[in-house]
């Protein structure tokens, strides 16, 4: 019986694949949904959105759509002209519409409602991209349901 040394390929490989069952557990536990973000090129806004859920563990990618073509998007997928705000994102099957908070938006994937999504329509002052939260103006997350009614979902007071 002949004894066979692991080679250099094996152990590479060996590697390779161990290092990925780890990332799983990793993936797991920062478990996020991918969000795919629509957004005119211009809105500093939004990018500063963007980086809030990407910095609360998102992995999100962003789309540049000219602000017309995006007014038409928001108004095609079912989002009342009420709740428009400068930027619409996509997450499990929901929209998101506006500067909602990370932890709205897991409540939202976590709880799975029968919904069109989320907005904060406007752009409230201290909303998640919009300015210090020590300043926040009040504002509501509104639920949109696929009739085009909304609900609070969540309030913010003033600070």
């Amino acid at each position: 019986m002949t004894r066979q040394l692991l080679g250099r390929r094996d152990v590479l490989l060996a590697g390779v694949g161990l290092a990925g069952i780890a990332a799983v557990p990793a993936l797991a536990t920062t478990g996020q949904t991918p969000v795919h973000v629509r957004k005119d090129p211009d809105c500093g806004c939004c990018t500063a959105w963007v980086d809030i859920l990407k910095a609360d563990g998102f992995p999100v990618t962003v789309e540049m759509v000219p602000p017309d073509e995006l007014f038409q998007f928001k108004l095609a997928q079912g989002i009342p002209e009420t709740m428009v705000s400068c930027h619409t994102a996509e997450a499990g099957g929901y929209l998101i519409e506006g500067h909602v908070p990370p932890a709205d938006l897991r409540r939202l994937l976590e709880d799975k409602p029968a919904a069109l999504g989320l907005a904060v329509p406007g752009m409230p002052w201290g909303s998640p991209g919009m300015g210090p939260e020590a300043e926040r103006e009040a504002y509501d997350v509104f639920l949109l349901a696929r009739d085009g009614t909304t609900t609070v979902f969540a309030s913010y007071p003033a600070a």
